[in-house]
């Protein structure tokens, strides 16, 4: 069966693949061009397992919330290169992910791999995603919340930020502006707990236990009675909760109130009430190791 130059051209377009590649798999497939497609995929699926050994640290964080669904997802999908995530195919596929989370609800990653993605599962559109954009990619890891949801991402994906409220004013006119105010808290300030009873007794111990070493050790306070010493400990785990605790922190964009007090002060405002339930801030590429390449020496070799 012969093929034309518009089916290669077709072809390409298709799948992202190299001329010359589209026109070998046409002649192997006899100008079938469903043939030719899948030969390509298969090729993509064996490109994908060489890059799959790659370091895969950059790439971006990406969260939406559909106030209609009342779903929000936050998601991380790394790449080799800062260079890809601004790709669109990268940042197309990285969005249709996070649809399949928010509407099939997988319970983590592996399950995710088995969802179906158009035609495909998630795993083979990976691999596909892999031979057109030519590096390692990997979904690192998600969060889907139900319930009134704000999102917010920072940078162009090196942050992102979900979070979700117990409400009965998510549809009213200054919700969205309020909800992103906290999400930005979190980007910025990154507190480790919600509030103070969801800091770990242990945490808490091991703080008191540093704490009264820095004061016995304090030629100022070393020689304080032991009850001095017990409130001087209780001042600092106060300023502990205020610096690690959301609620408890200084609102950033007006220091004299708390993020409990603006909450509550919003909730006054829109005449209902608001809860901070839970939140979730990715940081691009947090805890993987990073590429440490001489890109010179890179191009020089690929000029030799």
């Amino acid at each position: 069966m012969a093929f034309t130059a518009q089916d290669v051209k077709n072809l390409r377009e298709q799948t992202g693949c190299g001329m010359m590649d589209c026109k070998k798999a046409l002649t192997d497939a006899n100008g079938d061009y469903d043939k030719a497609v899948e030969i390509l995929r298969e090729k993509g699926l064996a490109a994908a397992t060489k890059k799959a050994g790659r370091i895969a640290a950059e790439g971006m964080v990406y969260a939406t919330a559909c106030t209609k669904c009342n779903v929000g997802v936050l998601l991380e999908v790394n790449a080799e290169t800062d260079f890809v995530a601004k790709n669109d195919t990268f940042k197309a596929f990285v969005a249709e992910l996070a649809e399949v989370i928010m509407k099939q609800n997988p319970a983590d990653v592996d399950a995710l791999m088995a969802c179906k993605i158009g035609e495909d599962t998630v795993e083979k559109a990976l691999q596909e995603k892999i031979l057109v954009i030519g590096e390692n990619i990997k979904i690192r890891r998600f969060v889907r919340y139900e319930g009134a949801c704000v999102a917010y991402v920072h940078g162009g994906g090196t942050h992102g930020v979900l979070v979700n409220f117990d409400t009965d004013v998510a549809d009213k006119d200054g919700f969205e502006a309020y909800g992103k105010d906290i999400a930005m808290q979190i980007a910025a300030v990154n507190p480790g707990y919600l509030c103070e009873a969801e800091v770990p007794a242990e945490v808490i111990d091991k703080e008191k236990e540093i704490m009264m070493v820095q004061i016995q050790n304090d030629p100022k306070t070393a020689n304080k009675p032991q009850q001095v010493i017990e409130k001087m400990v209780l001042g600092k785990i106060g300023k502990f909760y205020k610096e690690n605790c959301l609620v408890d922190q200084a609102f950033v964009k007006d220091d004299k109130i708390s993020i409990a007090q603006y909450t509550a002060n919003t909730a006054k405002e829109l005449g209902g009430k608001i809860e901070i339930v839970k939140f979730a801030r990715f940081e691009k590429g947090e805890g993987l190791e990073k590429r440490s390449d001489d890109f010179a020496s890179e191009v020089a070799s690929m000029v030799k």
